[in-house]
């Protein structure tokens, strides 16, 4: 566990960097937009592209992966949904609560934490998922959203609305150029080669900060007195069912006959571990739900999933 521990501490000290950073004003709040821009359409582009293109075509479109893990999320939205909504809580705040619960922290975490720990072997089954979240069980989760009041035609925009900004976020296409660049055993020009290469090699470090920082933000902007009960369930679906519910389907899936191997599985089952992704914070605030909630989500999962993923990690390993 303690050697699991050293390769993970990095990571969370810089998550928890930004948010110090951010807290005690040594960063400006009005940078992080700039630093989120240049994560989003420069750094994590250049890096999915890269594991795109060095991936076989056929391990990032696997089937049986996509079938499992969008399987999962399903599930996860449906349980969060179903805990949230025996309340008063509407359909806004049940639906971004449920994304939260079922949509890691992959792109700026799982990507660089995964290919540390089990090399860039893993970026066929990441990037599978990383597709599976911000097209699927985005667009599903917002379109539910729309159900207060606006009924199902409410709800139907609302998913092209999503879909649409599936369309004009960079990560998809630059792994679609990647999978393409694979297929097609298409190599950029050195030059072009080494600047992907670099502005790749800033992702993680960035991305991380940036993490912190946004948290920080949402902690500092939204802080107000909220009851655990409004928080906590979701917490433990994402930090614990999540990954159950991965491994289970995971040997339902082998026991099945299906082709999935041990390590594809151990892929999917930390990608499960992570925390929620910080991205739904800013959805959150897009379509007016409880932001502070869907922030405090965040906070919590990411705090506490150092421990948690890294015992996942120190399990796994311990089976191997």
């Amino acid at each position: 566990m303690l050697n699991v521990l050293l390769v993970t501490f990095p990571f969370f000290a810089l998550v928890l960097a930004g948010f110090i950073a951010t807290y005690k004003g040594w960063l400006a709040l009005p940078a992080i937009p700039g630093l989120n821009g240049f994560v989003l359409y420069f750094a994590l582009p250049c890096m999915l592209y890269r594991f795109g293109a060095t991936t076989p075509i056929a391990e990032l479109f696997n089937p049986v992966v996509f079938g499992l893990y969008l399987s999962v999320a399903l599930v996860m939205v449906g349980l969060a949904i179903a805990i949230t909504k025996r309340g008063n809580m509407g359909w806004n705040d049940a639906s971004l609560g449920a994304l939260v619960a079922a949509f890691p922290n992959t792109g700026f975490m799982g990507v660089p934490l995964l290919a540390t720990i089990l090399g860039a072997a893993s970026a066929g089954p990441v990037i599978a998922t990383i597709l599976i979240d911000m097209v699927i069980t985005s667009s599903l989760c917002v379109a539910l959203s729309r159900l207060d009041g606006a009924g199902v035609a409410g709800a139907g925009r609302a998913a092209k609305q999503a879909l649409k900004g599936v369309a004009s976020n960079p990560m998809p296409w630059a792994i679609l150029l990647g999978a393409l660049a694979s297929a097609y055993h298409i190599d950029l020009p050195k030059p072009v080669d080494q600047t992907v290469l670099l502005l790749a090699n800033a992702a993680s470090p960035v991305a991380l900060f940036t993490i912190g920082a946004v948290l920080a933000r949402s902690q500092m902007t939204s802080a107000h007195p909220m009851p655990t009960s409004h928080y906590a369930p979701v917490a433990v679906l994402k930090l614990f069912v999540h990954p159950i519910l991965i491994l289970l389907a995971g040997l339902a899936v082998r026991a099945m006959g299906f082709e999935l191997d041990v390590f594809t599985l151990t892929c999917l089952l930390l990608v499960a571990s992570l925390p929620s992704a910080s991205n739904v914070s800013l959805l959150a605030e897009r379509f007016g739900a409880d932001n502070g909630r869907i922030a405090r989500i965040i906070l919590v999962t990411t705090t506490i999933s150092f421990v948690t993923f890294s015992a996942v990690v120190s399990w796994r390993t311990s089976m191997a």
